[in-house]
């Protein structure tokens, strides 16, 4: 077994290389497409393809690596990331028009969105058998190399133009293929504990845990009300008087606010546990939906990133606790693949089709209701989803 130092830093180190190689792709993927003329509207339609692609291809991955233990999810992440490099750089060095766009974009998103969960899974792995690796710091160190990384972007846009973000997105792609390659293969566990039990369907997973699913139905309301906040935030920028370059400042605020939640997340999950923080994660996205909709101007819209630190922050670190609390062990990969599903991917999908339609129609401001009207019915659903599991376990909620 690895050292757990080794494993806590090299682990926390994968965190910020995907999280800077993410924002490199994420930050300015509507400035990118609106620079080579999609309106709003395709735009949105391409950043839902995107993670629309992740919702097909992460429940096929994740099946895949629970029924071929002897696989190294290292190697499955490796793969699917250098799929994500190669779609990256025939998009930086090939013009091309919507179905073009459309079919880099598919593979970007189906694979490196996918590489997510079974990176964390790679991690889990050591939790299981007992190894203390501090997730929430590695997490929270992630959101901070993405708030950095939007920052450095944000200089290099105005310096050299939006494009030039698909060269750094190569770049830090390749380091993490690096970071993921050489991090410790969890040792299988000895044969006295008898065989392991056979990992279940999806379908199963949702039908024997109902309030699992509900839980699930609220993230996925939930994301497609807080994404576009993030997604679409240039837009939000620009309405309160703010130009493009105010971008990278947003988005440096939006994430260094996450870092935070690294740090007390341990006491308030001992105390609260996983769908409490997932309910209030849903209640501070509604919070920041409607700081910015009062927001008079850019300075406003600055100081309403704040309450990022227990909206979006703090439901990162959560909802893999959840799905570790309320999974069983032999169905983990698949768990966290159907939280990436039902957050990042159909939230993705739904928040950028109607967040981008809704801007062309009526603007920001049309927008942010639209991301109210979400995680408001989000909340109500996670309020729900704690009645059934506290029913069923006949415990007080």
């Amino acid at each position: 077994m690895p050292s757990v130092r080794r494993l806590d830093y090299h682990y926390m180190a994968m965190q910020i290389g995907f999280w800077a190689m993410f924002a490199a792709v994420c930050a300015y993927q509507a400035a990118l497409l609106t620079s080579r003329g999609f309106t709003n509207a395709e735009t949105g339609l391409l950043i839902a393809v995107r993670c629309l692609a992740g919702i097909v291809c992460q429940p096929a991955l994740g099946a895949f690596a629970d029924c071929h233990p002897r696989f190294p999810l290292r190697l499955i992440v490796s793969l699917a990331l250098g799929v994500g490099l190669i779609a990256g750089l025939v998009f930086l060095l090939c013009p091309m028009g919507m179905a073009g766009t459309m079919a880099v974009l598919i593979l970007m998103g189906g694979f490196e969105i996918t590489s997510y969960p079974l990176m964390d899974a790679m991690a889990i792995q050591f939790l299981h058998r007992g190894v203390p690796i501090r997730y929430s710091l590695g997490r929270g160190a992630g959101s901070l190399a993405y708030a950095v990384c939007c920052v450095v972007l944000g200089l290099q846009v105005t310096a050299w133009g939006v494009e030039t973000t698909l060269v750094t997105h190569a770049v830090l792609t390749a380091l993490e293929i690096l970071l993921v390659m050489t991090y410790p293969v969890c040792p299988p566990e000895g044969e006295g504990s008898g065989p392991a039990p056979a990992p279940h369907s999806a379908l199963w997973l949702l039908r024997q845990n109902p309030s699992f699913a509900l839980m699930l139905l609220a993230i996925l309301l939930g994301l497609t009300g807080c994404l576009p906040m993030s997604n679409f935030l240039v837009n939000v920028v620009t309405s309160r008087g703010g130009a493009a370059g105010d971008l990278g400042a947003a988005l440096f605020l939006m994430g260094a606010f996450e870092l935070p939640t690294a740090f007390f997340f341990q006491r308030l999950y001992r105390r609260l546990g996983g769908g409490r923080l997932l309910l209030m994660s849903m209640v501070f996205c509604l919070l920041k939906a409607l700081a910015l909709l009062l927001a008079p101007s850019l300075v406003f819209v600055l100081l309403a990133q704040p309450l990022q630190m227990l909206g979006y922050g703090l439901f990162t670190p959560t909802s893999v606790y959840y799905v570790n609390e309320s999974v069983p062990p032999e169905d983990q990969v698949k768990g966290q693949t159907l939280m990436m599903v039902a957050s990042n991917g159909l939230g993705g999908v739904l928040g950028s089709l109607f967040a981008g339609a809704i801007l062309d129609l009526g603007g920001a401001d049309a927008m942010l209701l639209f991301c109210m009207a979400c995680c408001g019915v989000a909340a109500v659903l996670a309020v729900l989803s704690l009645r059934l599991a506290a029913r069923r376990t006949s415990s007080p909620l």
